[in-house]
């Protein structure tokens, strides 16, 4: 049973994996070709770096992923606070409402979001859609996955620290500060990186809500497969399957050395 669970585990991840590496290697290929490997080159890269067209859209992807990340981190921090406070029937009717948006398909909330844009752009005069309604899009749809992340740090921690910080004259900001925020740093930390990663990657909401002057990544690469194939395409998908794991090698370690730390302190 041993050797079928590890050929099993080993066609599983090498189905999921296959492609990405298929993918790496032919970022390195110098020719245009997808089935003749011509050479290690870094050709591809060179020419990705001296694109405007990507770099302008990175940029772009970068800055609302961030910006999104920080935002809905900070409300969907606050937010969970919020609903950890509530008791009962009220506590459920707020899950269900922030569980909507996490199962519902992202064409209907892509759509949805539009429509809302296009109401407001109509009543008022000058607007139109781009930066600000990326944006506001990415941050609504990242709350929920926040809210996700540190409530369950918030479910599993003392109340009584909390409270017997005030007990000892801090102010109630003060401690929640000091006190509460130390201790659900790692759902909080967890929150703003899946926002980051989930703003990134995104494209249905970004295509129907970002306008023609603000083209992010994916919907810059979508339209780069209408026009003959470019392995800048794998060199840039590379550079990014390379960053996003090294930011999962980063918290991992991180959260290995807390654990660590703990150890030692119960020590």
């Amino acid at each position: 049973m041993k050797i079928i669970s590890k050929v099993y585990n080993f066609l599983v991840f090498g189905f999921l994996y296959a492609p990405i590496v298929v993918m790496i290697v032919y970022s390195f290929n110098s020719k245009k070709s997808r089935t003749d490997f011509g050479g290690f080159s870094f050709r591809w890269y060179a020419e990705l770096f001296q694109d405007d067209i990507i770099l302008r859209s990175l940029w772009l992807s970068l800055l609302v992923a961030l910006l999104s990340a920080i935002i809905a981190t900070v409300i969907g921090t606050a937010a969970s606070v919020g609903i950890h406070s509530m008791k009962g029937l009220k506590r459920r009717a707020y899950l269900a409402v922030n569980n909507i948006p996490v199962v519902n398909p992202d064409i209907v909330t892509a759509i949805s979001m539009m429509i809302l844009f296009v109401f407001v752009i109509t009543k008022f005069n000058g607007l139109e859609m781009g930066f600000a309604t990326l944006l506001i899009s990415h941050i609504t749809f990242n709350i929920p996955y926040v809210i996700l992340s540190v409530l369950p740090k918030l479910r599993g921690l003392n109340p009584n620290i909390y409270e017997a910080a005030q007990d000892l004259g801090c102010p109630p900001g003060k401690a929640f500060l000091k006190v509460v925020v130390p201790q659900i740093t790692e759902g909080i930390v967890t929150g703003f990186i899946m926002a980051f990663t989930l703003s990134l990657d995104d494209f249905v909401i970004s295509y129907f809500n970002s306008g023609s002057s603000a083209q992010t990544l994916p919907v810059t690469i979508y339209s780069m497969t209408k026009r003959p194939y470019s392995p800048k395409i794998n060199a840039l998908s590379t550079l990014l399957f390379l960053s996003v794991m090294i930011l999962l090698v980063m918290v991992n370690l991180r959260k290995t050395n807390g654990n660590n730390s703990k150890k030692g302190e119960l020590k």
